[in-house]
C-alpha cells in the first residue's frame, strides 16, 4: 500500500516537473524565428550600413576613454593601460565575430536574448535579456553622470563660472573606499536629467532621426579625437613610459601585470556597445551584409582610436596625474595649445557621451520589445507608435527610470556593474555559436566565425572569464540582487505569459478536442496510456 502511494506521488511530481522543465529549456524553433523575420513588418528597414556603423561607434567611444582611462592608468596600470585597451579590444573582437554570425542568421531586435533563446532555451534567454538592463540602463547612469560633469567643466573653462553644486550633484553619493553611502548635501543632478530627457524624446521621434543625430555627433567626436592625437603626439615625452609596468604594490589591482589586468576589467566598458548594432537588425537594409560590417568595423575603429589616444595621453604627462574625470584635458596641459584645445576636447567628450547614452537606450528598448513580443514582459513594452514606429512606451519608461536614478541616486556604485553583465552576455553568445554549429549546421549563414566551429568562441569565452576575476565585489553583489529580482519577475509573470507556453497549451487543448469530436476515428488506435502525460518510465521497482 505504501509503495503504491509513493509510486503515485512520484508520477504526480513528474507530471508537474516535466512541463516546467520543458518550458525552461525549450528552445525557440528557427522556423518560428524565420517566420518573424519574413512577416514581422512593425519596424521600418531604413538604416544603411554606414548609419549602422555609426551606431556601433557611437555606443562605444565615450565614458571608457574620456573618463575611465585616466583612473585605470593612475590607479592600476600606469603606462601599460595601453596594453589593457589592446587586450580588451581583442576580447571584444572575438565577441564581434560571434555576434556577426548569429546576427546574420537571426536579424531580429532581440540580439543576444534571441540568440540564446534559439540555442539554449527560454530560461537562459530570460536571464540574458533581464541582465541586459545592467549593461544598457545601468550604463546610462554612468554616462549621464559623466555628461553632467563634462558640461559643468565646459562652463567653468569657457566662462570661469563655477556652477552651483546644488543642481549638478545628487543628494546621495557612494564612497568606493569605505563602501558606504553618504549624504552630499546637494539636491539634484539636473544636467543628467536634461540629457536623458533629450535622448528619450529623440528615440521616441524615430530611428531615422536617432540615426541622423547620432551620425552627426559621431563624426564630430571622431574628428576631435583625431585632432588630439595628431596635434599632441609631437609633445610626447618617452620618459613618461618608463616604467611601462610600474612595480606592483602588493595587491592585485595596483600596478604590475596584475594591475594591467585589473585595468582591463575597468576599461572593458569602453568596448561595450558594438552589440547595440545587433539590436537594430530589424531596422537595417540588407542585414546579412550590413551587420558584420558594422559590428566588426565599429570594434576595429574604436580599438585603433583607443590605442592612439592612450599612447599620446600617458606620453604627455606622468600617469599619476591622470586621476581625473577628464584625463585628456589634464594631458593637454602639458602642451602649448592652451585653452582652445581643452575646450575642443571637452566638446568632444560631451558629443561622445551623448551618442553613447542615445544608442544604449535604443538597444535596451529593442531587447525589451523582443522579450515582450515573446510574452516574457508586459505587452506595453512592444507597443509601437503608429506614426514614428518606435516602442515609445518602453522608451518613456526607460527614460523616466534612468532620470530618477541618475538625478537623485549614487550612480558611482554602478560603474563596473555593466562590465560583469556584458562579459556574461558575450560568454553566452560564444556558447550559442558552438551550439548552433551542431544543431543547425546546415543552415546558411551570411557570416561565419573563422577557424572552425569551436576554437574562437571557446577562447573568447575563456578570456571573458579571465576579465571577470577583476570585477569588484560590490558589482557582483548588485548583479546577484538584480538577477534575483529577475527570477521573481519571471516566475510570477514571464513563465505564465510566455508565447511558447500558450502555444503548447493550445496544441494540447486542440488535441483533446479532436479526440472528443472524432471518437470513431480513434477506436482501436488510441490506448489509455496514450491519453496520459508522456512521462519518463517509472516502475514500482524504481520507487522501491
Amino acid at each position: 500500500m505504501l509503495t503504491e502511494q509513493v509510486y503515485n506521488a512520484v508520477r504526480r511530481l513528474l507530471s508537474i516537473v516535466r512541463p516546467l522543465l520543458e518550458q525552461l529549456i525549450g528552445r525557440k524553433p528557427m522556423i518560428a524565428l524565420q517566420a518573424e523575420i519574413d512577416t514581422q513588418l512593425e519596424f521600418r528597414r531604413t538604416l544603411n550600413w554606414f548609419q549602422l556603423l555609426a551606431i556601433g561607434v557611437g555606443a562605444m567611444i565615450g565614458t571608457g576613454i574620456f573618463v575611465l582611462s585616466g583612473t585605470a592608468a593612475s590607479s592600476n596600470a600606469g603606462p601599460s593601460v595601453i596594453i589593457s585597451f589592446v587586450l580588451t579590444g581583442v576580447i571584444a573582437f572575438f565577441a564581434t565575430l560571434s555576434f556577426s554570425e548569429l546576427g546574420t542568421m537571426m536579424p531580429l531586435s532581440g540580439s543576444a536574448y534571441t540568440y540564446t533563446y534559439a540555442a539554449l532555451g527560454e530560461y537562459l534567454a530570460w536571464f540574458i535579456g533581464w541582465n541586459s538592463a545592467l549593461i544598457y540602463l545601468f550604463g546610462i547612469f554612468t554616462v549621464a553622470a559623466s555628461w553632467s560633469k563634462y558640461v559643468v567643466f565646459f562652463i567653468e573653462i569657457v566662462s570661469g563660472y563655477n556652477s552651483t553644486r546644488m543642481i549638478v550633484e545628487p543628494p546621495w553619493g557612494w564612497n568606493q573606499t569605505a563602501k558606504i553611502f553618504y549624504p552630499t548635501g546637494q539636491t539634484i543632478n539636473l544636467p543628467a536629467i536634461t540629457i536623458i530627457a533629450a535622448i528619450t524624446i529623440i528615440l521616441i521621434i524615430g530611428i531615422r532621426t536617432t540615426a541622423t543625430v547620432n551620425l552627426v555627433f559621431v563624426i564630430i567626436k571622431v574628428v576631435i579625437l583625431l585632432i588630439f592625437i595628431c596635434s599632441c603626439c609631437k609633445y610626447v615625452d618617452t620618459k613618461n613610459y618608463d616604467p611601462f609596468f610600474p612595480p606592483n604594490l602588493g595587491s592585485f589591482s595596483e600596478y604590475g601585470i596584475p594591475g594591467m589586468l585589473q585595468a582591463s576589467t575597468s576599461v572593458f566598458f569602453a568596448y561595450v556597445g558594438f552589440d547595440a548594432v545587433a539590436t537594430a537588425a530589424q531596422e537595417v537594409k540588407s542585414p546579412e551584409r550590413s551587420l558584420p560590417i558594422a559590428i566588426i568595423g565599429s570594434n576595429i575603429i574604436s580599438l585603433l582610436l583607443y590605442v592612439g589616444l592612450c599612447t599620446v595621453m600617458v606620453g604627455l604627462v606622468s600617469y599619476e596625474q591622470l586621476n581625473s574625470d577628464s584625463p585628456l584635458t589634464v594631458a593637454i596641459q602639458a602642451t602649448p595649445y592652451g585653452l582652445w584645445l581643452q575646450i575642443v576636447m571637452t566638446l568632444g567628450g560631451i558629443a561622445s557621451l551623448t551618442t553613447v547614452g542615445m544608442t544604449v537606450m535604443l538597444s535596451q528598448t529593442r531587447i525589451f520589445y523582443a522579450m515582450a513580443h515573446d510574452g516574457l514582459l508586459p505587452p506595453l513594452f512592444c507597443k509601437l507608435h503608429s506614426t514614428t514606429i518606435s516602442p515609445w512606451i518602453s522608451t518613456l519608461i526607460s527614460g523616466i527610470f534612468c532620470a530618477v536614478v541618475t538625478g537623485f541616486g549614487p550612480v558611482d556604485i554602478f560603474n563596473t556593474t555593466s562590465t560583469i553583465s556584458a562579459l556574461i552576455m558575450y560568454i553566452f553568445v560564444h556558447v550559442s555559436v558552438i551550439v548552433m554549429r551542431f544543431t543547425h549546421k546546415d543552415m546558411p549563414r551570411g557570416f561565419e566565425v573563422p577557424c572552425g566551429r569551436w576554437l574562437i568562441p571557446t577562447i573568447g569565452s575563456l578570456l571573458c572569464m579571465l576579465l571577470m576575476k577583476g570585477v569588484p565585489g560590490m558589482a557582483v553583489y548588485i548583479f546577484l540582487v538584480w538577477t534575483g529580482l529577475g527570477q521573481i519577475f519571471y516566475f510570477s509573470y514571464g513563465y505564465w505569459h510566455s508565447q511558447r507556453r500558450r502555444l503548447r497549451k493550445n496544441q494540447e487543448r486542440n488535441s483533446m478536442i479532436e479526440l472528443k469530436l472524432n471518437p470513431a476515428t480513434n477506436i482501436g488506435t488510441v490506448t489509455p496510456s496514450q491519453l496520459e502525460p508522456d512521462l519518463p518510465s517509472v516502475t514500482r521497482e524504481d520507487v522501491v
